[in-house]
């Protein structure tokens, strides 16, 4: 389902967000260990393209938000009802968007290294494409994302420099980056993934809240 961009070389890397000024923007924070995610970053292309929304993605971790509030682990995992229904129904809703589905093992991954090289290229072409080939990798086939060399490949797969892009990922600069975005996460409020963020601060979360989001965003640019 990704789209191959062309090929970058290290001097695309860029410090600024690529937006048209005339269109309005989403902000798509997502967890790479996150289930609900998964069902957002697979689709939110190309409905924000029908609404007529750029995508400013937001990539983060959930372990430092979730460990404030005294959990170790998903609250899939620690509340087994609310897990089990949770697998069920994603299976559903993977079969509703014809999305292929894994449970991997073990869950939630370890997702720092995928955040880091994401973060890295939040503002790049790439970003969109390796975003679903990471969820892919995932959820749909059940592969541990905490692999640097499947990571590699999947880089490599949609034509986006590797070298560079690993060696820019752990960079001190970036991993502070990334701190501190999560810190911003949880100042403003977000407190799960996917979360959706309109440009007056109005927050969305939860993979069935995407349309409402990208309508919203829409809306409010109309006079």
């Amino acid at each position: 389902m990704s789209e191959k961009p062309p090929q970058q070389t290290s001097s695309a890397f860029s410090s600024a967000p690529k937006h048209p000024v005339d269109r309005p923007v989403v902000e798509f924070w997502y967890e790479f260990a996150s289930t609900y995610s998964y069902l957002s970053a697979m689709r939110i292309e190309t409905l924000s393209r029908d609404y007529g929304v750029e995508i400013s993605w937001r990539p983060f971790l959930l372990g430092p938000i979730f460990r404030k509030q005294g959990w170790e682990t998903s609250l899939f995992n620690i509340h087994l009802e609310k897990g089990d229904f949770m697998w069920r129904d994603v299976e559903r809703q993977c079969a509703l968007y014809g999305l292929p589905f894994s449970m991997p093992v073990p869950f939630p991954q370890h997702s720092l290294r995928a955040a880091r090289i994401a973060h890295s290229g939040r503002h790049e072409t790439w970003i969109g494409a390796f975003t679903r080939a990471v969820y892919n990798a995932q959820f749909g086939q059940g592969l541990d994302i905490s692999d640097e060399g499947m990571l590699a490949n999947l880089l490599m797969d949609i034509g986006a420099p590797v070298k560079d892009i690993l060696q820019a990922a752990q960079t001190p600069e970036n991993k502070t980056s990334l701190r501190t975005t999560i810190e911003n996460a949880e100042k403003r409020g977000i407190f799960g993934a996917p979360s959706f963020v309109l440009q007056n601060g109005e927050l969305f979360w939860g993979n069935d809240r995407l349309e409402q989001a990208l309508e919203a965003a829409a809306e409010a640019e109309k006079p």
